[in-house]
């Protein structure tokens, strides 16, 4: 390949592997013949297979980095003392990149961890990339392994290597902005000799000076990875639609950018959201450098985006978690805990509450199953949701089948008028299940003048349970009339 071929792969700043992973593509035939379908969970029972796969990748040659990085004399002596290198904690991480490529995925990008034939332990970011034309069969895979600590280090290459960083850069699984932001550092300049000291003030005033800036940005090149993150099918499309991609949230990140320059940070990074040209939402991690020999112009910047938007999904979902019951999605009880902590705080008034109590989960649970109990369950959080949506009311979930509505700023007139709906929607919801219908026992109770709000909840929480044993003395009388008859 060109690319191979060129003065790149050799001299390249970063520590480069070309590996052959054909064998580890045979032994991904040999157990889809057999039936594997979810790779993850198979290697995982046995961590043995992950060991395996790894002893069949082959390597093929190292740059210089990667010798120096590892501190190994030479290639021989590297493949010799590979075991060294890969620990045993390594399989953690190798396992991804295993199910990246069994799932047809040609890049994947994960932080390992790695050793130096001495011994040192290396944090490295690691990426991956199938070569163009070896997909079918892996022959041909490039490797990054990049030292986190010294990320910085790897943006200052000499002029006589840019031509090796242009190829780095067409190929890098990191979504690269080339830009130039000289008419910015024009502009920032000029402030200077005005005697403008306070930046933030003057932005602040100067709420136009962001945009005009955004506008001076000229942006010269970015690479495949860059069109991937965006959907763009080429580079003229998403330069025409780069106001899709930079949305009203960008307006706050480039303010806090102009600021960092000002102060003199021309290395600087921070999370930001950009959005793709389908309008879908990117949560980035944006990496600010001016190249090492543009120090004094800003002519030529480079801006590195990584794709975070999974994890903050995943944060998102975890924050939920937090405060919500997973199966009816109401609100959890540490959720209900604090609810009551603020309330009790601001003292606010009225407030009233629900408490509610299902009768009979048990039995259903005990003869038809706790898949049909759940159902009901279910039931019960989408009407509860349905009352509460546009509220300020929160309903939560308290234990297995226990509920209770916090109604802040609700008089007695407002609960009952709640406790009505709460009526009608059930009443609604039992006409689709008549077979099943869901049974409550409620109390409620509204706070009262002297009264805490503990004490209005166990006012609530005793007509409940009273409502209950009356509900069950009917339920136990009636099973023993039909019994005897």
């Amino acid at each position: 390949m060109e690319m191979l071929d060129s003065p790149f792969f050799e001299l390249s700043p970063v520590a480069m592997w070309l590996e052959d992973y054909s064998e580890v593509k045979k032994q991904f035939d040999l157990w889809r013949e057999q039936g594997i379908q979810d790779l993850s969970t198979f290697l995982r029972e046995d961590e043995s297979r992950i060991l395996a796969c790894a002893r069949k990748i082959k390597l093929l040659r190292v740059n210089s980095k990667t010798l120096e990085l590892y501190q190994a004399e030479n290639f021989e002596a590297l493949n010799e003392n590979l075991h060294l290198v890969f620990k045993e904690d390594m399989s953690g991480t190798h396992i991804k990149e295993l199910v990246s490529l069994w799932n047809g995925e040609t890049q994947f990008s994960h932080p390992a961890v790695n050793y130096t034939l001495t011994g040192q332990r290396i944090d490295i970011q690691l990426k991956g990339v199938v070569l163009p034309q070896h997909e079918h069969d892996l022959s041909l895979v490039l490797i990054t392994t990049e030292d986190i600590t010294a990320y910085t280090e790897a943006c200052r290459l000499e002029e006589k290597s840019r031509h090796l960083a242009e190829a780095r850069f067409i190929y890098s699984p990191t979504s690269l902005w080339v830009e130039d932001f000289s008419r910015i550092k024009i502009k920032l300049d000029e402030l200077r000799a005005l005697g403008i000291e306070d930046f933030s003030t003057f932005l602040d005033v100067h709420n136009d000076f962001v945009n005009d800036c955004i506008k001076d940005i000229l942006i010269l090149d970015v690479n495949q990875a860059t069109l991937n993150l965006f959907g763009a099918p080429n580079k003229q499309t998403l330069l025409k639609n780069i106001h899709k991609v930079f949305a009203q949230e960008m307006f706050q990140t480039f303010r806090e950018q102009l600021i960092e320059l000002w102060n003199g940070n021309i290395h600087h990074q921070r999370e930001a959201v950009n959005y793709a040209l389908d309008g879908s939402i990117r949560h980035v991690v944006l990496q600010f450098s001016v190249f090492p020999d543009y120090l004094d112009n800003w002519g030529m910047v480079q801006v590195a985006l990584t794709d975070i938007t999974a994890r903050k999904k995943a944060e998102k979902y975890l924050e939920y978690l937090g405060k919500h019951d997973v199966l009816t999605k109401l609100y959890n009880r540490s959720f209900y805990n604090g609810e009551i902590n603020r309330l009790q705080r601001n003292r606010l008034s009225p407030v009233s509450c629900i408490f509610m109590d299902m009768n009979s989960l048990k039995e259903v649970n005990d003869s038809l199953g706790h898949d049909a109990g759940d159902n009901l369950l279910q039931r019960i959080g989408n009407v509860l949701n349905q009352l509460v949506q546009q509220t300020l009311y929160s309903a939560c979930r308290i234990g297995g089948d226990e509920f209770v509505i916090l109604l802040p700023g609700a008089d007695e007139a407002a609960l009952q008028n709640c406790v009505q709906s709460l009526e009608e929607l059930l009443s609604v919801d039992n006409q689709f299940y008549a077979n099943q219908p869901i049974l409550l026992s409620i109390g409620y109770a509204t706070l009262q003048n002297g009264e805490t709000m503990e004490d209005m909840l166990k006012r609530a929480d005793t007509v409940m349970y009273r409502e209950k044993k009356n509900y069950y003395l009917k339920y136990t009388k009636h099973t023993t009339t039909l019994t005897e008859s």
